[in-house]
């Protein structure tokens, strides 16, 4: 294969991958990276570390489209996606700094445990959410408490905010699922500049293929925020119990998938295996 036919092959695999991260997080107010980040890793051959770090620039320009197109028809809970982007500013600061304290395993597990909790409640609640109460003081300090959880799992996991924040609001908040993905938006936005200008000065973003995939996904990620805008509290609460529960599948597939340790190839560390 030629360089030029490899370059063409790149360019397209990075152009689908965007139309299609467009639409998902337009669609459930999470960005998008849950879908780049594995498909970079598989289809593009990446480094798991430089996968993430282009991902979150992709993320950028797909969540400013998504937002736009909520912001529109006024879907966007503003002072909520202030506290809670306080908390993640934060949060993200603390899992980069205890990343190598915990262990990933254990984790992971419970963040997938959590995952399909979430899932279920979200399928089970026929409640109709019209809206939140009074932003108190104690509820503020919640919102920045999830906005703090949220953080730290995103910084020890690598798992995009807007899985843990839109049925926070939704279900202890009794915000509209629509208001919950918009707001997730506006709290991913400027993580996501933070995050990419932290990763630029230790050279961990492919800015090429992060704006193939971002710029391809601008119009399917706002058209999917207007098709979003349009769904019934019951569809949009399914559809998104059925991605957290895909998430929280591909989490315990992967940790399986390492749960043992790779096989000795020296003779005697293979013997030293076998007699502990």
């Amino acid at each position: 294969m030629t360089a030029t036919a490899r370059a063409q092959g790149w360019l397209v695999r990075a152009a689908v991958l965007g139309v299609v991260a467009g639409f998902l997080g337009g669609l459930f107010g999470v960005g998008g990276g849950i879908l780049i980040v594995p498909a970079l890793v598989l289809f593009m051959h990446m480094d798991q570390r430089l996968a993430h770090g282009t991902s979150l620039a992709a993320v950028l320009p797909i969540a400013v489209a998504s937002l736009i197109g909520y912001t529109l028809e006024d879907k966007v809970d503003w002072p909520v996606g202030v506290l809670l982007a306080i908390g993640a500013v934060g949060g993200a600061v603390i899992g980069t700094h205890i990343l190598h304290v915990l262990p990933q395993r254990v984790l992971g597990y419970v963040f997938a445990g959590f995952l399909l909790l979430t899932a279920v409640r979200l399928i089970a609640d026929h409640s109709s959410a019209v809206g939140r109460s009074d932003l108190t003081v104690g509820r503020g300090a919640l919102l920045v408490l999830i906005g703090l959880i949220t953080g730290i799992l995103a910084g020890l996991l690598g798992v995009g905010g807007g899985i843990v924040m839109v049925p926070a609001m939704i279900v202890l908040f009794g915000i509209p699922a629509v208001v919950a993905k918009g707001t997730s938006l506006a709290v991913i936005v400027p993580t996501a500049v933070m995050g990419t200008w932290r990763n630029r000065t230790k050279h961990n973003t492919d800015l090429r293929i992060a704006a193939v995939v971002g710029m391809a996904g601008i119009v399917s990620a706002f058209a999917a925020s207007q098709v979003s805008v349009g769904l019934s509290e019951t569809t949009s609460n399914v559809l998104f119990a059925v991605l957290l529960a895909a998430v929280a599948v591909r989490m315990l597939l992967q940790l399986r998938s390492t749960r043992r340790p790779p096989p000795a190839t020296d003779p005697a560390d293979a013997a030293e295996a076998t007699a502990g």
